[in-house]
């Protein structure tokens, strides 16, 4: 079978699995009250959505993965240590964010894991991906293709792992603040990390990280439908955490870490305004942006949330057009 047809396949088969998923979800999740609590500083112009339920990661990432275990057992795909380690640190990140999710409904507040219990977990699994990596055979190199960059770190590279997880589910984590903003550019991710996936045929198990890319894009497509403005259900941690780890090991095991911040250059920018803020405060007590992440402030300056992530997302577009030229073409 091709490989387009199997990404058809699989879009097709995880969409309608996500559309029933949260069919059945939202309801269950209103019922038991699993409401998203927000920030004082959000409640003027967001007090609608006060109550909205949350973990709504669940719509993509259940169908993702029974898909690609169906497609397992039909024998669509094979089994080897790449997708073992992109579908383990996309489930690991995903309890750790249903962890904390599940925290702050039961507490009431916005208080869910500790930061320390947070990065103690994810050492763990960079430990276990590190651990996973090196015994399928892989050299801990720090490879910068565009450079001509190619240095053996050794056990370094755990530390290198562990940074790119870290930073890409926190970078998600962090721009999942409007309706269908960080589910829009995940998507958009997701089907660059699809194509380039597939055209580094040096790696074992390439096409079913492929796969496993174009799967995630379907089960977006249908959490989008719940998601989109006025969002009937939010990703919350459950969901941002799996999305940026998933992105970051599929750059890792594909070696595009330089690609992963030009295709998730949003991400980045929403991140870099937050350590600006914060930095710049400590220094002079005063406020750089009106309020972030940086889509708060367009918002404060009277801009429309649909019209904020419609910018951002085609932003998001044209940074992967870019990629994939760099990734694919070049």
């Amino acid at each position: 079978m091709m490989i387009l047809t199997k990404a058809v396949l699989v879009m097709m088969i995880s969409l309608i699995l996500s559309i029933s998923t949260g069919i059945f979800l939202i309801p269950f999740l209103k019922k038991l009250k699993a409401g998203q609590r927000l920030s004082i500083y959000l409640e003027e112009k967001h007090k609608n959505k006060q109550g909205t339920p949350t973990m709504g990661g669940l719509i993509f990432i259940l169908p993702t993965v029974l898909v690609m275990i169906i497609m397992y057992l039909f024998g669509k795909i094979k089994f080897n240590t790449t997708i073992l380690i992109v579908m383990l640190t996309f489930l690991f990140y995903s309890i750790i964010g249903f962890i904390d999710d599940y925290l702050i409904i039961k507490r009431h507040n916005n208080k869910g894991l500790s930061e320390g219990m947070k990065f103690i977990m994810q050492v763990v699994v960079a430990i276990i991906f590190f651990y996973l990596f090196m015994v399928s055979g892989n050299e801990p190199l720090l490879w910068i293709h565009t450079l001509g960059i190619k240095l053996d770190i050794g056990f370094l590279y755990g530390i290198v792992i562990l940074a790119v997880l870290v930073a890409s589910s926190n970078a998600v984590n962090i721009t999942d603040g409007l309706d269908g903003l960080a589910g829009s550019l995940s998507l958009v991710a997701f089907l660059t990390f699809g194509i380039i996936s597939y055209n580094t045929g040096w790696l074992e198990g390439y096409e079913e990280v492929s796969l496993f890319c174009f799967c995630l894009v379907g089960s977006l497509i249908g959490f989008l439908l719940f998601n989109l403005n006025p969002a009937r259900i939010f990703m919350g941690d459950t969901g941002s955490l799996a999305l940026g780890a998933a992105m970051g090991s599929i750059a890792i095991l594909t070696r595009h870490e330089l690609l992963l911040i030009i295709i998730g250059i949003v991400f980045v920018i929403e991140t870099l305004t937050c350590i600006i803020q914060r930095v710049y405060y400590k220094m002079t007590h005063k406020r750089l942006f009106l309020m972030t992440p940086i889509h708060h402030s367009f918002e404060k300056k009277g801009y429309n949330e649909r019209e904020i992530v419609k910018i951002f997302c085609l932003i998001g577009i044209l940074a992967s057009m870019i990629a994939i030229i760099f990734g694919v073409v070049l």
